[in-house]
């Protein structure tokens, strides 16, 4: 009998632990990740790595930054995860040594160096082992968060390399010819999530002048309400005082009587 899950199982739990509605421009990227790491679990050759996690993480932290409310950021996250039988916080871990080796690094030269090594060592580093346990399996599963993960530790190393397309092209047909992935699929997916993030932060600038837009406007509109209660409660009691000295006056003993 078959028992692989599917998405719309994966989907289903996701639901079932993240029970608030998401924002509308953050709706598709917690979907398309959930998707995505769904088809690479349930798929027979892919083996999990450290760089891949570091994909996972990175993804959902830059497009999820500006997430409001903040408060749910960690639960969607884990929900995610959760829902494809993952371990959330073995992912973050992973993730974090993976980059605390990568800034250690002083130089893109020196990453190269573990490149090399990694063709025929694991080394002792996070670093070098999973590039290593990448390049010696025949069966290796590419994805593009496995690309996002290269990409994040290459950032963590030297960011303003990244800017530079000519030497990015040039480090990815590094990696891609040492690893045997396709140069071509790897450039492209690296270019799709820089051209993605920059999507996303001009969206996130968006939503956020329009929250500060729509905040104005109610506070605006307290005020408005706040003085028209006011003039309301100020005209009441004018008219309570010209009442009672109305009444006090009808009422007072004439000084006309005749004695």
């Amino acid at each position: 009998m078959n028992n692989v899950r599917t998405v719309s199982d994966t989907k289903r739990a996701f639901y079932s632990q993240h029970t608030r509605p998401i924002n509308a421009i953050y709706r598709r990227v917690v979907e398309e990740l959930m998707v995505e790491a769904h088809l690479l679990l349930v798929n027979a050759d892919f083996n999990y790595d450290s760089i891949y996690a570091l994909g996972v993480v990175s993804t959902y932290d830059r497009f999820m930054q500006g997430y409001e409310p903040a408060g749910d950021r960690d639960n969607i996250y884990r929900a995610i995860l959760q829902a494809n039988e993952a371990d959330p916080d073995q992912y973050r871990r992973d993730a974090e040594e993976l980059i605390g080796v990568a800034k250690s690094l002083p130089s893109i030269d020196s990453f190269k160096s573990v490149l090399d090594q990694a063709k025929t060592a694991s080394g002792s580093d996070t670093l070098q082992a999973n590039l290593h346990k990448a390049i010696s399996n025949p069966k290796f599963k590419y994805s593009r968060l496995f690309a996002i993960g290269l990409y994040n530790v290459i950032e963590a190393i030297d960011a303003e390399l990244l800017n530079d397309k000519d030497k990015r092209d040039a480090l990815m047909t590094e990696v891609a010819t040492t690893i045997e992935l396709n140069e071509d699929l790897l450039k492209k997916d690296i270019d799709l999530y820089r051209g993605n993030l920059e999507k996303m932060a001009q969206a996130q600038e968006v939503m956020k002048d329009m929250i500060e837009a729509d905040k104005k406007k109610k506070a605006k509109r307290e005020e408005e309400k706040k003085k028209r209660a006011e003039a309301k409660a100020a005209a009441e009691k004018a008219k309570a005082t010209e009442t009672t000295e109305t009444t006090e006056t009808t009422e007072a003993p004439s000084t006309n009587e005749a004695e």
